[in-house]
This record gives structure tokens, C-alpha cells and sequence, in this order.
């Protein structure tokens, strides 16, 4: 019985892992269709959005299951308690990339995404990606180390995000508002985005030492 609830610990753990990939390629694909015009591929990533609902609510009863068979105490309580949430924010993760989608899907056949703000996006959407794979890596190996670099990591993304508001408001700006308010939300899904990610790391902190304060790292 006992081994059983381990393997139960370690599949839900490998499931979120998981559930970090999916999210990631769905934001990686809804930058694609952004930066392309791609109404298929936004469509694909809208699609896709189920997929990741049902992880979550699966994720979600498996743990209520635990909470109620096993009642752990401790490191196995903190353990679910903490898979819980950060289910929670890889599912919002999913829902971002699907708001970019849809943006990309509302201005088709046209492109969402002025000529002059592409290079911000296109590097929003790198850092994106490079932050979902540091959420796996950290959640699997329950990195703490990791956790710490990729709060750090975060700062590039606050960077972009004030890039673009430097677009938006010089005087030269010359696609209206329209196009300004696609940017600025555009700009808030990427960072929220980021800022989930970094929830993520803080959790699996809290999961490993008890404490929510990051590891502080050397300069």
C-alpha cells in the first residue's frame, strides 16, 4: 500500500512535468500564429486548451484522493499541497497562450503585430519557452538551485514587457489605437505568463525547504 502512494507521488509529479511541456508548446505555437498571421495554428493552440483543462482537473482529484486515503503529514503534505497549486498555474499558463491565439485569430488575415514591436514579440516568445523548460526541469528534479535562476531569468521578460510600452507611447506611434490596446494585452499575457512560471518555481522552494523565500544565488 505504502509503495503504491509513492508511485502515486511520483506519476503525479512526471504529470505535471508533462503538463509543462503541453503549455509550452501551446505558447511556442501561439507565437508562431501571432507572428505569422496563422489562423490554422491559432486554432490548434485553441483546440489544444482542453487538453490541458483535463489534466488539471485530473491532477486536482488524484490529489483529493491522496488528501482523503492517505492523509500525509509533512513532506508528503506539502507534496500534494503544492502539486494542487501548481497545477493551478500551468493551467493559467495554457489559457495565456490561448488569449494570444485568439488575438492572432481576431486580426486574420492581418497580422496582430506591427513591423516595429515583431523583434520584442519574437523575443518574448523565446524567453516564454526557455522559462516553461526551466519549469519542467525545476519540477522534475525538484531543483531549488534551478528554481532561484529562474526567477532571475524573469527580469529579461519585465525587460521586454517595458520595451514595448516605450513603443507605445513615443510620439511616432503610427498605428493607432487599435493596434496599441492588441500590444499592451499582448504584452500582459507574456508577463503574466512569465510570472506563472515563476510562481511555479517558488512552489517547488517551498516544497523542498519548507520556506518560500528563494535560494539566494552568487552574483
Amino acid at each position: 500500500m505504502r509503495e503504491h502512494y509513492r508511485e502515486e507521488l511520483e506519476d503525479i509529479n512526471n504529470c505535471l512535468v508533462e503538463m509543462s511541456n503541453s503549455v509550452g508548446s501551446a505558447m511556442s505555437k501561439a507565437t508562431t500564429a501571432l507572428l505569422d498571421a496563422d489562423v490554422a495554428l491559432a486554432d490548434l493552440v485553441i483546440a489544444g486548451d482542453e487538453h490541458i483543462d483535463a489534466v488539471r482537473e485530473s491532477i486536482e482529484e488524484r490529489c483529493f484522493t491522496l488528501l482523503a486515503r492517505q492523509q500525509p503529514v509533512a513532506t508528503d503534505l506539502r507534496t500534494v499541497t503544492t502539486a494542487m497549486r501548481i497545477v493551478g498555474d500551468l493551467e493559467r499558463m495554457g489559457d495565456l497562450a490561448v488569449h494570444v491565439a485568439k488575438l492572432a485569430r481576431m486580426r486574420f488575415p492581418e497580422s496582430a503585430v506591427p513591423t516595429e514591436v515583431r523583434p520584442i514579440f519574437l523575443e518574448a516568445g523565446h524567453v516564454a519557452q526557455s522559462l516553461v523548460t526551466q519549469v519542467g526541469t525545476v519540477i522534475a528534479k525538484l531543483d531549488v538551485q534551478g528554481a532561484a535562476q529562474l526567477e532571475r531569468d524573469d527580469d529579461l521578460m519585465d525587460q521586454l514587457h517595458r520595451q514595448l510600452f516605450t513603443e507605445l507611447l513615443s510620439p511616432g506611434w503610427p498605428h493607432g489605437m487599435e493596434s496599441a490596446i492588441d500590444i499592451t494585452l499582448l504584452g500582459r499575457y507574456y508577463e503574466r505568463f512569465a510570472d506563472h512560471a515563476v510562481s511555479v518555481a517558488r512552489r517547488v522552494v517551498f516544497l523542498v525547504t519548507g520556506e518560500r523565500d528563494m535560494v539566494a544565488l552568487p552574483n
